[in-house]
């Protein structure tokens, strides 16, 4: 693999605020031999805005995408790639100069199917960009070289493991990385993990904003579980506290009407304490790392996301029992789009 070159695929759609310095940072890497990127592919899902425009200043292949989402933008991006290497970073990342060299050589060993990276931070200025991030942080460094999931915001794969197991399923419109990487796995390759590739990430600076998309989060994780349950549990990122909280939080809002029920007010109340007791643990590491008070407030944004979290899953999990309901016998891997 010392030869083979790398094609980076780029969907984006709408990101006219952060695809200029996303391309100004891989760009020059087209010219350092070192990093054996030879192409960058852009796929426009749809924009609406000058996005295709400011791509066309760089050196870039431009595809018209057709707007069904990430996994499909990923899919024509990789099958219409030159090389054996696929990189995926997202328009909102910032790559560092290194991050693709530090990569390739896990791609050495021939039981890797592929490889991903962490993060680093655009907006620090934004107390909830700090907290995603350094939460994002804590959480990575903890991870070891091999894992069982990889994300596709920063992610180097053979395209030859892609083809074998068929490309991103499209009908997820979250999650999808998991999903194909859970695939990967079962076709019997390695996932491997580098601390040290890191892309800088725009990480959400609007609370409501952030909280929509963890609820839209739980929704789709519950057809990634119902499709792949041995990974419910937990995993290289997450654990088994952590898969905990969603539900736990559904539970505390079914138990609201047990307030007004004799000995049974308790028990609300208890779940309540009970989910921000659960914080703690990760907010004292936090705090532990960085010296700095203001990230006690993690365990508030993490209590809020619960919530978020656990109504997205519940949705899920409604459509999903009333879709198994319509269609009795029939496994579904994701959810049919429409």
């Amino acid at each position: 693999m010392k030869n083979e070159r790398v094609s980076l695929v780029i969907p984006g759609r709408n990101c006219r605020g952060t695809i200029r310095p996303c391309l100004s940072a891989v760009v020059p890497l087209l010219e350092d031999r070192g990093s054996r990127l030879d192409e960058i592919l852009f796929v426009d899902d749809g924009s609406t805005d000058d996005t295709p425009q400011i791509v066309r200043e760089f050196p870039v292949g431009l595809i018209p995408g057709t707007g069904a989402g990430p996994g499909a933008a990923r899919n024509l991006g990789w099958q219409t790639a030159a090389h054996s290497l696929i990189w995926f970073i997202d328009s909102d990342c910032v790559a560092e100069p290194d991050a693709l060299r530090l990569l390739l050589p896990h791609m050495e060993d021939a039981r890797i199917g592929g490889v991903s990276g962490s993060y680093g931070i655009m907006n620090p200025e934004s107390l909830l960009a700090c907290l995603i991030h350094e939460e994002i942080i804590e959480r990575h460094g903890r991870m070891p070289g091999r894992v069982d999931f990889l994300a596709t915001f920063n992610v180097l794969y053979r395209r030859s493991v892609i083809e074998e197991v068929g490309g991103f399923d499209e009908r997820y419109l979250k999650a999808q990385d998991a999903e194909l990487s859970f695939r990967v796995m079962n076709a019997g390759y390695d996932l491997g993990f580098e601390f040290g590739s890191r892309v800088k990430h725009y990480h959400e600076s609007q609370w409501l904003k952030y909280l929509k998309t963890q609820q839209q989060q739980g929704y789709w994780r519950v057809w990634l579980h119902m499709a792949y349950p041995g990974h419910s549990a937990g995993d290289s990122y997450s654990g088994a506290l952590d898969h905990v909280q969603p539900p736990l939080a559904v539970l505390s809002l079914a138990a609201l009407p047990l307030l007004f029920v004799p000995h049974g007010w308790p028990v609300a109340p208890a779940l309540v304490l009970l989910l921000l007791l659960v914080q703690l643990p990760l907010a004292a590491r936090l705090l532990r790392r960085l010296r700095r008070p203001r990230y006690l407030l993690f365990a508030v944004m993490s209590f809020l996301r619960a919530y978020w979290r656990g109504l997205g899953m519940t949705r899920g999990m409604l459509v999903y029992l009333f879709r198994r309901a319509r269609r009795p016998g029939r496994q579904e891997r994701g959810r049919p789009r429409g």
